[in-house]
């Protein structure tokens, strides 16, 4: 019994010496799509430059992935546009951009160049984007929930003021 104790002992012992330490650490790619080169798109932004604001529906997207989040990256890339953003959901995309470079028919084109299938209607210039609005009247809706009847209408006024001034400064 204890020759049997030592043998089990001496092949733990064995079994953890000789074990496999793999302490590799992964290996770290930067893609070209990384932080370091958004941060470089964005100082390449003229600071004086009239940023336009355009939303319209894409049609013939299929998922969110594969097709808005492609879409988005392509029109995101475009030299002038500041922000992109496609909403698979609500087939909805909102572009800022440089109006001295890109053109509402520039987008369009970007859209359908990334495959067949898309198609861009509604194409229309706003002040501010359609969930600026939503989230600007869900915090009203929050403030003046708990009011008498005047207050509320009076708190609504405000909250309709302050978010047309918010729209104007984006």
């Amino acid at each position: 019994m204890k020759l049997f104790k030592n043998i089990l002992a001496l092949a733990i012992i064995t079994l953890f010496a000789f074990s496999c330490k793999n302490e590799a650490k992964p290996e770290v790619v930067t893609s070209p799509n990384s932080e370091i080169t958004t941060n470089n798109e964005v100082a390449k932004l003229d600071p004086n430059a009239n940023y336009a604001k355009a939303e319209f529906t894409i049609e013939g997207m299929t998922c969110a992935m594969g097709c808005a989040k492609t879409i988005e990256k392509k029109m995101a890339k475009m030299e002038g546009v500041k922000s992109a953003t496609v909403d698979f959901d609500k087939k909805l995309a909102m572009v800022e951009y440089d109006d001295a470079k890109v053109t509402p028919e520039s987008l369009e084109n970007t859209v359908t160049s990334v495959a067949d299938q898309y198609s861009v209607k509604d194409m229309k210039t706003v002040e501010s984007f359609t969930k600026d609005k939503k989230e600007c009247s869900a915090t009203c809706k929050e403030k003046c929930a708990n009011k008498t009847d005047a207050e509320k209408m009076a708190c609504k006024e405000a909250c309709k003021k302050t978010c047309a001034e918010k729209a104007k400064k984006a």
